[in-house]
């Protein structure tokens, strides 16, 4: 695996990736899921959702690609196998986009392995902010360098969970939803990849 943090930090500029907080509300869910289960019904109905949710799976899938071409192919794929598999949606107390990252993060996984190519994780200041203090560490440049060259080194299963939580700031339920575990699992394996990543850079 390669991080190319110059890179990512340029290209997510261009796409206007600022980091944000996501929260949605039950009443939005609720709503959402209406819609949902008219598209189930009526497939034209999709429309709204896909307008919705274009831009967010674009930039979710830009993030980890750096590259706005194969991005466009691969979320055609995404928001086509989204519908086709429509009808097997059901709710789950998270958002709907949350079920569409999933079948991203799929998409990605799978153009990796089939073409063997390095996967890029796109990162921001914010986000080594929040790693170190989460390990109560002191944040500067060379643990932030030490720091790239660990996660570097995690199975590209524990890098998703760190991206997720401290570069895209997810709640951990989106988490769950999205790497097919529960929340309680998200939550414990997040802390021990930090719990080693501070032993790593201690030594």
């Amino acid at each position: 695996m390669f991080l190319n943090l110059q890179l990512t930090r340029n290209l997510a500029k261009n796409v206007g990736m600022d980091p944000s907080k996501r929260t949605v509300s039950a009443e939005s869910m609720q709503a959402e899921w209406a819609e949902i289960q008219a598209a189930q019904r009526d497939a034209s109905q999709f429309l709204p959702l896909y307008n919705r949710y274009y831009e967010p799976i674009f930039r979710f899938i830009f993030r980890r690609t750096a590259d706005e071409n194969l991005t466009a192919d691969l979320c055609s794929q995404v928001f086509l196998k989204a519908m086709q598999r429509l009808g097997n949606y059901s709710f789950k107390g998270v958002p709907f986009s949350a079920w569409l990252y999933r079948i991203a993060g799929n998409e990605v996984a799978q153009y990796y392995r089939a073409f063997k190519k390095n996967r890029v994780v796109s990162m921001e200041d914010a986000g080594f902010s929040d790693i170190m203090e989460e390990m109560d560490e002191t944040d500067n440049e060379a643990l932030r360098q030490l720091l790239i060259q660990q996660l570097d080194n995690l199975k590209d299963s524990d890098l998703q969970l760190i991206e997720l939580r401290f570069f895209e700031h997810r709640p951990f339920k989106e988490i769950a939803e999205i790497l097919d575990m529960t929340e309680s699992n998200a939550k414990v394996k997040t802390y021990r990849i930090l719990e080693r990543l501070k032993k790593r850079l201690s030594n």
